[in-house]
């Protein structure tokens, strides 16, 4: 059966490629703004995931794999998507600097040819240290945080401020392996 990944993100191609050698990318054209938030960021995740799949289940055969992701920082239950400008994300940053917020992914795996459909969403704690305003702008500079979930890269320049994490690296990153690895021995 073909798999198909349906992100664009460089992020997500590399992780896939520890638990799947041959893959396409099919890139989603799903509104995620179309998807409004109702408290549950779980379900969040796991609904803009659903949509991305679903966007890409129209355009392939039957006999395929479909696999997508959503990921957000969420701090005090307020998600904080990708910056718009740097102001954004100086604004993000300074934010999370010196507490503990949390990263959600969803993952969706469709096996077309059985129709089956497996959501899973999967949180993981982490906390930064404190940055003078100086090292924001430094890290704001370097361009790293203008596509990430709340303005930063954990396997970047940005994990320097990373003081701890508790769960899953990889669900910072964007794709939760663990996660992934036990929906595809599930389905295939």
């Amino acid at each position: 059966m073909k798999i198909i990944l349906a992100s664009a993100s460089e992020r997500r191609q590399e992780l896939l490629k520890r638990l799947i050698s041959d893959f396409d990318v099919i890139v989603s054209d799903f509104d995620e703004d179309k998807v409004d938030f109702m408290g549950s960021i779980d379900e969040y995740v796991k609904e803009i995931a659903l949509g991305k799949a679903m966007d890409v289940r129209k355009r392939v055969s039957k006999d395929s794999i479909i696999i997508s992701a959503d990921t957000v920082v969420a701090l005090d239950n307020k998600i904080l998507g990708k910056p718009k400008d740097e102001k954004e994300a100086f604004k993000m940053l300074k934010s999370l600097q010196g507490r503990t917020h949390f990263v959600y992914s969803g993952v969706v795996v469709i096996n077309n040819k059985e129709n089956i459909i497996r959501q899973k969403s999967q949180a993981t704690k982490v906390k930064f240290s404190n940055m003078s305003d100086e090292e924001i702008f430094q890290y704001i500079n370097t361009k790293e945080p203008m596509d990430k979930a709340g303005a930063y890269g954990i396997q970047g320049i940005g994990g320097v401020f990373v003081e701890s994490i508790e769960g899953c690296y990889y669900n910072v990153v964007g794709l939760p392996l663990n996660s992934l690895r036990s929906i595809l021995k599930e389905i295939l």
